[in-house]
């Protein structure tokens, strides 16, 4: 039996609002960050895990994710991995730290920080990745890790059993065709609000000479400019190309609907993050004002509960997962679980550093176990800071390229932690 000796964290900053990567409507500065976690054991394996943010205030939440070290250190390490449903709830039930939501917020993005890093440990010591991890557990395994709380009035563990049931049948054709093919990828890269029109240009004819059929452009600051860089975009790529457009919640519910109906010619593939990302009755009403346009949002969905309300009430047409906003792994099954009841499909959110590493898991465990289907599903593509994660993405032809690695996608390397490690908030 080995035993957890610490939780050790790092407040790990990128400069990236120097090329304005990660530019858009209401973050037009962001310096990419991770508020780091390392479960160490004394058997010397170790997880990692860690929760996004951009900049300014990642030091409050390293701070939340070193208020857990009371739960786990000097805990039996097999006990809290075999059982990782209890532990997910265990944390998230804390009678005081509830408080501080409760199940949203800081404190329930350090949760998920930790219940990552666990699972991370746990595929290391499995010898597979996450996504076969996952994919391997029965559906009564799989339903043992979501918490129904909330949950019943529009999912049940028996549907989410017949849901996983369901998809028993051809989950090792799945797993052979993911790892033959890998998944389908959109790009955002061109997109950043923050880059010229002849940058994005050459952004975009580069996505479609790497095999992308959709883009994405960043939207909101103003109509006029928004106008010329989609004409832009629209005579680079040509009318074969999907273009979806992300306002990360820059207008108010009229505001949203008129401005959209201003891109509309555009043949835009989805409008992202309209307006406020908990105003369920917003979303539904810019989803009818703007259809057959589809409605997609969830990157700032702060759990499960409000993921039930926008699917119940057909406020989303897209749901987008996040691998660091919901309290970790456990609580994305559930969000996954509800869209394939309401029939709604996944596209996970991947702008940040280290997510296209970690939600790439999640999007494969889906296929295989879950939804059973990639139709009208991609996963979120950004280049950027890759190359500081011990098993980096790889993207080519348009696709996710399956890992195989063992661990959850999430570790990054020590010289990256090193020298980019703050002391004091920048």
């Amino acid at each position: 039996m080995s035993r957890i000796t610490a939780l050790e964290t790092a407040d790990v900053r990128f400069p990236t609002s120097l090329q304005l990567d990660g530019s858009d409507a209401m973050n037009p500065d962001p310096d990419y960050s991770a508020a780091y976690v390392r479960v160490v054991t004394d058997a010397g394996d170790s997880g990692h895990g860690f929760v996004f943010t951009i900049g300014r205030g990642n030091d409050v939440q390293v701070a939340a994710i070193e208020a857990l070290a009371g739960h786990l250190v000097g805990r039996d390490v097999e006990p809290l991995l075999a059982g990782m449903g209890d532990t997910w709830r265990e944390l998230v039930h804390d009678s005081q730290l509830r408080w501080l939501g409760p199940e949203k917020g800081v404190m329930h993005m350090a949760i998920g920080a930790v219940v990552n890093a666990l699972w991370d440990l746990r595929a290391k010591r499995e010898g597979r990745p996450l996504w076969q991890v996952l994919a391997a557990l029965t559906p009564e395994q799989l339903v043992d890790l979501v918490d129904f709380r909330y949950l019943t009035d529009a999912l049940t563990p028996e549907e989410a059993l017949q849901i996983l049931r369901a998809a028993e049948p051809g989950r090792a054709e799945r797993e052979a065709r993911l790892l033959r093919d890998g998944y389908p990828a959109y790009t955002t890269t061109p997109g950043w609000l923050g880059y010229d029109d002849a940058k994005l240009a050459r952004l975009c004819r580069e996505a479609v000479d790497e095999g992308f059929d959709q883009i994405k452009l960043k939207v909101g600051g103003d109509l006029a400019d928004d106008v010329r860089r989609l004409r832009i975009a629209r005579d680079v790529v040509g009318p074969g190309i999907r273009i979806a457009v992300d306002a990360n919640q820059r207008w108010d519910v009229a505001d949203a609907i008129a401005w959209i109906k201003e891109l509309a010619s555009f043949d835009l593939a989805w409008v992202e993050e309209p307006t406020s990302p908990d105003d369920v009755l917003g979303h539904v009403a810019i989803a009818r004002g703007i259809a057959p346009i589809p409605v997609a949002t969830g990157e700032h969905m702060a759990n499960r509960v409000l993921a039930k309300q926008f699917l119940a009430a057909d406020a989303l047409q897209v749901l987008q997962i996040d691998a660091t906003r919901v309290a970790g792994v456990n609580e994305n099954v559930a969000m996954l679980l509800l869209a394939a009841k309401f029939g709604v499909p996944v596209c996970p959110h991947a702008g940040g550093v280290g997510l296209c590493e970690a939600v790439q898991h999640l999007a494969m465990f889906d296929y295989v176990a879950v939804s059973g289907t990639v139709e009208g599903r991609m996963i979120e593509y950004v280049d950027h800071l890759h190359e500081h994660f011990v098993t980096p993405v790889h993207v080519a032809g348009g696709r996710y390229r399956t890992p195989t690695e063992p661990g959850a996608g999430t570790e990054m390397h020590a010289a990256s932690l090193a020298g980019h490690t703050v002391t004091r908030d920048a």
